[in-house]
C-alpha cells in the first residue's frame, strides 16, 4: 500500500511540475490539503535524493532538479517508502531470505510476489510525473 508520505511526495511534485516557478512549502502544502511539517520532512528527502533543488530566501523555493518527464514514480516510491516488493525475498533493492522457507526456488507464494512487483515496478517506472500532470477525472477525460 502506497503510503501518505509517497502519496503526499507525489502530490507535490506533481504540484512542481504544473509551476513556472519556485514554489514555497507553504503554498504547496495549502494547495494540495498536505500537513505542513510532514511535507517539509518530505520536501527534504526529495531534495537530498537530487529530484529537488530549493533555494531559501527572497526568491527561493523548492522547484523540480530536472524535467519532469525524467522523474518516475517508481523513483519516487522506492526514495520515500523503499523497495516495491510486497515482500523482502522478492525485492531487488532489499532482498532477505525468509526463515521460513526451506526452499525458495519451490515456493509458489515468493513466485507470485515477484511477478506482482515486476508488474508494480512496469507501470510505475515507465510513469513520469509529466505524465502524472496530466492525469486524473478520467471521467471528463473521456467526454472528450
Amino acid at each position: 500500500m502506497l503510503s501518505n508520505k509517497a502519496k503526499y511526495g507525489l502530490k507535490a511534485l506533481i504540484h512542481l511540475a504544473t509551476a513556472d516557478e519556485k514554489c514555497l512549502a507553504g503554498d504547496i502544502a495549502t494547495a494540495n490539503n498536505i500537513p505542513r511539517k510532514f511535507l517539509d520532512a518530505i520536501l527534504v528527502e526529495l531534495r537530498n535524493a537530487g529530484i529537488l533543488n530549493s533555494r531559501k530566501g527572497k526568491g527561493g523555493g523548492y522547484q523540480l532538479a530536472r524535467p519532469a518527464e525524467k522523474i518516475t514514480v517508481g523513483q519516487i516510491i522506492r526514495i520515500l517508502d523503499g523497495p516495491l516488493a510486497p515482500i523482502a525475498c522478492a525485492s531487488r533493492t532489499a532482498y532477505q531470505r525468509c526463515t521460513d522457507c526451506p526452499d525458495e526456488d519451490a515456493c509458489a507464494i515468493r513466485d507470485i510476489m515477484l511477478d506482482v512487483r515486476e508488474s508494480i515496478a512496469l507501470i510505475l517506472d515507465r510513469t513520469s510525473i509529466a505524465s502524472l500532470r496530466n492525469r486524473g477525472n478520467r471521467e471528463s477525460q473521456l467526454l472528450r
